[in-house]
């Protein structure tokens, strides 16, 4: 399946049809063009990398949100050997805007919690859009918790455009469940790593982030706000969200610089949507060499390096 373009992509395609014009034309009329098409794969080349390596950030705004970018569960099923999916919060309910269980990754076992969307609008339904309700949170610290019990390492994918504003939502306590488990990962005595793998927004991502490594995809974004609502507060028109999204630095490349974020996991050329298996191969190495370095450390130990990780987020002057 051919993935849904993006508007800073048509350069691309305009060139992936012309070659594969001229190849049809080679075929039809048995008349030899290929040193036309070497020659136009070459500027393909050229033109692809122009495009993917040059890319604004309301492009990888779009990229981070395009709907075949794989989601939580894909990265499950394709880096882990074996995994149990475990159900419910012990207090209201289950909410499947948020997965998680235990998964075996080369031989060792994490707990693997993240936020879940669909790829078509029943799916979307379903997962209500990935955007969580306290359930849903409450499921992850209940998640969590087990995981410091068994000593077992928590990797977190977020994926999320925020927590579910819904009057429901409300009423069973959103905000006390996304501080409480603010306050619990910042204590939790097993090594905690967090991967925004698309769109990561606001305390309903901020939720599953309080980790010992914060990692970005490299075309994902991560804001307090999305473009469009920062743009509704800030000129009273949702329109100007790609300006917005260049004065806030959402992206990975301005995060790191930040110090928000603890690396960048390169994605295949155009996106992980282009290649999901092959971003799946990328991912899981470094998943496996990020855990390792906090492999020696002692609980007490992780919980001071969280602690100072984000103690230095920030500058500030003194007078």
């Amino acid at each position: 399946m051919t993935a849904k373009l993006l508007p800073f992509e048509q350069p691309v395609e305009q060139l992936r049809m012309k070659i594969a014009e001229l190849k049809r034309a080679t075929e039809d009329a048995e008349i030899d063009m290929s040193h036309e098409v070497a020659r136009l794969e070459q500027k393909l080349h050229e033109v692809e990398t122009a495009v993917y390596t040059n890319i604004r950030p309301w492009d990888r705004v779009q990229i981070a949100r395009h709907a075949e970018r794989p989601t939580t569960l894909f990265y499950i099923d394709a880096i882990c050997d074996a995994f149990i999916e475990l159900h419910g919060d012990r207090l209201y309910g289950d909410d499947a805007a948020i997965v998680g269980g235990i998964g075996m990754i080369d031989g060792q076992a994490y707990t693997i919690i993240g936020h879940q969307r669909g790829r078509n609008t029943k799916e979307n339904v379903k997962r209500n859009f990935g955007m969580p309700h306290p359930e849903g949170y409450r499921k992850a610290l209940r998640l969590m918790k087990q995981a410091e019990k068994f000593k077992r390492p928590i990797l977190c994918f977020i994926d999320t455009k925020g927590a579910y504003p819904g009057k429901a939502a409300e009423e069973r306590g959103q905000s006390e469940a996304i501080a409480r488990n603010l306050v619990e990962m910042a204590g939790l005595t097993v090594p905690v790593v967090s991967i925004v793998i698309g769109e990561g927004g606001s305390g309903g991502a901020l939720a599953l982030g309080v980790a010992n490594g914060v990692y970005m995809l490299e075309h994902a974004t991560y804001s307090v706000i999305s473009p469009e609502g920062a743009a509704s507060i800030l000129w009273k028109d949702a329109t100007r969200a790609e300006q917005a999204a260049e004065a806030m630095q959402i992206t990975a490349p301005h995060l790191q610089k930040l110090g928000v974020i603890d690396g960048i996991i390169d994605e295949v050329l155009g996106g992980a949507h282009k290649d999901a298996v092959q971003q799946a191969h990328i991912l899981k190495e470094q998943i496996t060499s990020i855990f390792a370095t906090f492999k020696e450390l002692t609980a007490e130990q992780l919980v001071a390096q969280r602690y100072q990780k984000f103690k230095k987020i920030g500058q500030f002057l003194e007078n």
